[in-house]
């Protein structure tokens, strides 16, 4: 029955969508190694997340093609940046959506409805639609993976690389792909020096949390993935590491205590109906994050930590975690760890350039706050 529909589905799409002039079947590398045949030129396209990293490879123009997009993680959760991003793109207003897979609301039929060319999907989402996926692929529509959140740089290089082929950005999206690899480099040489500099320290202990729930509740924190991974790759212990069931969660008050960090990093953002929660993002000014830091800074029980008695808390943009872009917050964090190997390291100028240069919005406000200093 499945396959008789699945057939039936993918006859519509054909006879409804017939291939553009001059279309050629093309082998895609996605960020999982998959290999997707595309027919190229795209004329329709779907986007499930990472719609910062499409816009950069691809442009205002590839916006043009964009049919529908999951509204919820960038219009729902962050509508500061989505509104920006509203007003310089003409069809995002009315942009209709396919759904999301964490509130269970993601459709394989409106997706087969809108016909796309392709559809871009993030690895979690991949992995949360099993029974979707095949759906739409059974309908004839290619599923390109990309991921930016496993923080692993071949999957980065592979994910920009991908949206590129699909879009015809190949330039542009290598340019990207070099300097996002031109500035980890950098970042693990700097790194690799600190550490040896420090032969014979123990690694620095780092505590992350995310602080969308305000200081009085336990926010999760992260292993293995997003930030526990940049902690990782930059030479430090992660408080989580090998206490989580999964890759993120709570963890236990008491063993933060008892760890006693040398740096403690909040991740805040720009959400909705989150009172609470530290503010970051293109709104903020540098005093509007610290105020909303403090609470943080003076948790009780948490005055006589290290990280707290000597001023290295700091507030960073949870969105920096799982992006093209996440080298300026590696950079901050860096810089937090290791003063003399990053000192003249600038994360927030490189995050400026990096809106001048491929996003088009322009850069405002406060993505990463250092606590203890101005």
């Amino acid at each position: 029955m499945f396959r008789t529909v699945s057939r039936l589905l993918a006859a519509a799409v054909v006879i409804a969508c017939p291939l553009a002039a001059g279309a050629a079947p093309t082998e895609i590398t996605d960020a999982l190694g998959r290999k997707v045949t595309v027919e190229l030129p795209v004329a329709r396209v779907a986007v499930n997340f990472n719609f910062e990293e499409f816009t950069a490879v691809a442009g205002l123009e590839g916006w043009r093609r964009v049919v529908g997009i999951s509204r919820a993680p960038w219009e729902g959760w962050r509508p500061a940046i989505f509104s920006r991003y509203k007003a310089v793109i003409p069809n995002l207003a009315d942009m209709p959506d396919i759904g999301h897979t964490d509130d269970g609301s993601f459709s394989a039929e409106k997706v087969i409805g809108l016909k796309p060319d392709v559809l871009f999907l993030s690895e979690w989402a991949y992995k949360a639609l099993t029974t979707a996926r095949d759906q739409i692929e059974g309908a004839g529509i290619p599923i390109v993976v990309i991921d930016y959140n496993a923080q692993e740089l071949e999957r980065h290089v592979a994910s920009t690389r991908a949206i590129g082929r699909v879009m015809g950005a190949e330039e542009r999206a290598e340019e990207l792909a070099d300097l996002y690899r031109r500035e980890y480099a950098e970042i693990m040489a700097r790194v690799e020096r600190a550490r040896s500099e420090r032969a014979g320290k123990p690694r620095p202990k780092v505590y992350v949390e995310l602080g969308q729930g305000g200081a009085d509740t336990v926010g999760n924190t992260y292993n293995g993935t997003m930030w526990g991974r940049i902690i990782t790759l930059l030479g430090a212990e992660n408080l989580a590491e090998g206490r989580l069931p999964g890759p993120w969660g709570q963890l236990n008050p008491e063993t933060v205590i008892a760890e006693d960090p040398d740096l403690i990093l909040i991740a805040g953002s720009s959400w909705v109906n989150r009172p609470k929660a530290v503010r970051t993002g293109y709104d903020m000014t540098p005093d509007g994050t610290r105020a909303t830091l403090r609470p943080y800074a003076e948790r009780a029980g948490w005055s006589d930590l290290a990280a707290i008695r000597e001023g290295r808390i700091a507030a960073i943009e949870h969105g920096l975690c799982r992006t093209l872009y996440d080298f300026v917050a590696m950079q901050f964090i860096g810089k937090l760890l290791y003063p003399a190997a990053f000192a003249d390291v600038d994360p927030v100028g490189a995050f400026r350039d990096y809106h001048e240069k491929y996003l088009p919005i322009p850069f405002s406000g406060t993505w990463m706050l250092d606590y203890g200093h101005d």
